[in-house]
């Protein structure tokens, strides 16, 4: 398929591009730069498939697991998509990008192993159908797992199930050990969970936890606590790690300027479309975001250098809608994007999976609620400084009636 040429030159290749970049766990909006790359075409070329492959996939997750966190309201969360999984690395890239969303822990022991995410999961129903009773397999469990018992009771029958706990956690008591909790993976879990809380608590074992699991979702466990069911984690599977109802994250990866060589000016180009959405950004793209006196951010403003105005440096226009603006005045702002590769190589402190954890939650609790809301969000202004938003539909208008449009 390929020349020789071509095949020695990748042999001694070595990426020489720069790129700068969004902190790992900081919110996002959609028509923002996440990422910008620039260097050689050729680099900038090879890198298109694997960056939107990891950002795109990860940034879904992540964006998926922060609302099911948001959801349960404090309450653990645990990743238990691994089944559900896109092959083995989905499981690995799910396991990481939910703990950065927020989730507690997650099933995948090698993620546990890799990344250092806590790990929590019980017993399959397997087990207790390995056995002649369920009883005799809560028995053999509590045995084998002392000190991290959690007992499916829905095997056959939850409130039997739910009995055959509480014998096997009095028993439990005797020796010297607790039960941890109870998972109910079917039926009706708010009705259930209900049933359980009132019979440990009048078997005196206030302390035994209700984890639930079952196709959850953000809107399956605000509606559980909309009814008053007493859960105190949720495992979250297939809707987590296929982030249904959307699979996919529109992200792309475009070339917005190009020059001949280092010494020549950049020149910024601009991909048309009939479909207004998918006109890009031209230029060297920066954002700056705009936070109130609290913290809270107020919107996020496209700049190219090249093209700003003094009198711009605090309105946003819209993206799609020139005619809307968004004033940022007396709002201190930050640059988004920071510089993490030179020249091919990393460059500053890499964020550990706990920083990047910490910065997302930091980063939703001053975030608006009504951005956050599920219903009917508040839409967060995103768009350009002026002179980037005039110099676009100036280049879009050139570039449309070059080509006879």
């Amino acid at each position: 398929m390929f020349k020789q040429g071509f095949l020695d030159y990748l042999a001694d290749f070595r990426m020489r591009v720069s790129v700068w970049a969004v902190p790992e766990g900081e919110v996002v909006f959609p028509r923002e730069p996440m990422v910008r790359v620039e260097g050689p075409i050729i680099d900038c070329q090879l890198l298109e498939t694997t960056l939107l492959n990891l950002v795109n996939f990860q940034t879904l997750v992540a964006t998926k697991a922060a609302r099911v966190v948001q959801a349960a309201q404090g309450h653990m969360v645990s990743d238990f998509g691994l089944r559900r999984a896109q092959g083995p690395d989905g499981g690995l890239a799910v396991a990481r990008a939910s703990y950065v969303g927020g989730c507690n822990s997650t099933s995948n022991c090698l993620a546990g192993r890799i990344y250092g995410i806590p790990v929590f999961g019980t017993h399959a129903h397997s087990w207790v159908m390995a056995f002649p009773s369920e009883l005799a397999a809560f028995r053999a469990f509590a045995k084998s797992s002392p000190k991290n018992c959690v007992l499916l009771v829905d095997t056959y029958d939850v409130r039997e199930g739910i009995a055959n706990a509480i014998t096997v956690g009095k028993e439990m008591e005797r020796a010297g050990e607790r039960l941890a909790a109870i998972r109910i993976d079917s039926g009706d879990l708010a009705k259930l969970s209900k049933y359980a809380r009132d019979e440990f608590d009048r078997a005196g074992m206030p302390y035994v936890k209700v984890s639930a699991s079952n196709d959850l979702d953000e809107y399956t466990i605000q509606s559980l606590f909309s009814q008053g069911a007493p859960i105190d984690s949720f495992g979250v599977g297939t809707k987590l790690a296929t982030c249904d109802p959307q699979p996919s994250l529109g992200g792309v990866y475009k070339l917005s300027a190009t020059r001949p060589d280092a010494s020549a000016r950049w020149e910024p180009v601009m991909k048309l479309s009939e479909m207004a959405y998918k006109r890009t950004i031209p230029g060297i793209q920066h954002v700056r975001r705009f936070y109130d006196a609290s913290g809270c951010p107020m919107g996020d403003q496209i700049v190219d250098d090249a093209h700003a105005t003094k009198r711009g440096a605090d309105v946003i226009v819209d993206v799609l809608d020139p005619v809307t603006t968004y004033s940022m005045r007396g709002y201190d702002s930050v640059e988004l994007l920071q510089q993490v590769v030179a020249d091919g190589a990393a460059v500053g402190e890499h964020a550990t999976l706990e920083e990047s954890k910490q910065r997302c939650k930091d980063a939703l609790m001053h975030l608006d609620p009504a951005v956050k809301r599920f219903l009917n969000p508040q839409i967060y202004p995103v768009g350009m400084e002026p002179g980037l938003a005039k110099f676009r539909n100036d280049l879009a208008l050139r570039e449309a009636a070059h080509s006879g449009r």
